[in-house]
C-alpha cells in the first residue's frame, strides 16, 4: 500500500498545475473567405471546442474550449487538414502556475506533454505561449529548420517553444 501511495505521489507531482486556455492556428493554403468558412465548419464539429474566431485577412483561427474538456491538438490539426489545408502555426496559450521547466526535459500540462527546445530553465506564471514546433502544426520550411533539434525521440510528447 505504502508504495501504491508513493506511485501516486510521484506522477501527481510530475504534472503541473497548468490549463490550456486557447488555440491560434494560422492555416496555409487558403484562397477566399470560403476555405475559411470549410476549417471553421469542421473545427465546429469537436465537442471540446467553446468559440472560434476566424481572421479571414492573416488565415488565423482562435480557439476557445469549453471548461473542463480535454483538448485534443491533433484533432484539430486532422480537422484542418479533412478540409483541404495545413497547419502553419500552432500557439496554445497555457496559463501556468509555478511550474519549472528545464532543458532537455518533458513537462506535463492536464493530458499533454511538452518538451521545450532552446529554452533555458525557469519558473512559469500566468499566461504564457506555447508554439508547437512537430510536424504538422508548422510549415515544412520551418518544420525542417528544427528538424535537427528534435532527433531525440518523444513518444506521446509535443515539441514546443516559449
Amino acid at each position: 500500500m505504502r508504495t501504491l501511495f508513493l506511485f501516486a505521489a510521484i506522477v501527481i507531482s510530475l504534472t503541473t498545475n497548468a490549463q490550456i486556455t486557447k488555440v491560434s492556428l494560422q492555416a496555409s493554403g487558403l484562397t477566399c473567405s470560403m476555405c475559411s468558412n470549410s476549417i471553421n465548419k469542421a473545427l465546429k464539429t469537436l465537442g471540446f471546442i467553446d468559440n472560434i474566431n476566424p481572421d479571414i485577412q492573416t488565415s488565423s483561427f482562435e480557439i476557445t474550449f469549453k471548461p473542463g474538456s480535454n483538448v485534443d491538438f491533433d484533432a484539430i490539426k486532422k480537422k484542418v487538414e479533412d478540409a483541404g489545408f495545413s497547419v502553419a502555426k500552432f500557439i496554445a496559450s497555457v496559463d501556468f502556475k509555478n511550474v519549472q521547466i528545464k532543458p532537455n526535459k518533458k513537462i506535463s500540462v492536464g493530458d499533454k506533454t511538452f518538451y521545450f527546445l532552446n529554452t533555458k530553465e525557469q519558473l512559469l506564471n500566468g499566461v504564457r505561449k506555447v508554439r508547437l514546433i512537430d510536424k504538422g502544426f508548422v510549415s515544412n520550411k520551418e518544420y525542417k529548420k528544427n528538424a535537427a533539434a528534435m532527433s531525440a525521440a518523444m513518444p506521446g510528447a509535443y515539441y514546443a517553444t516559449i
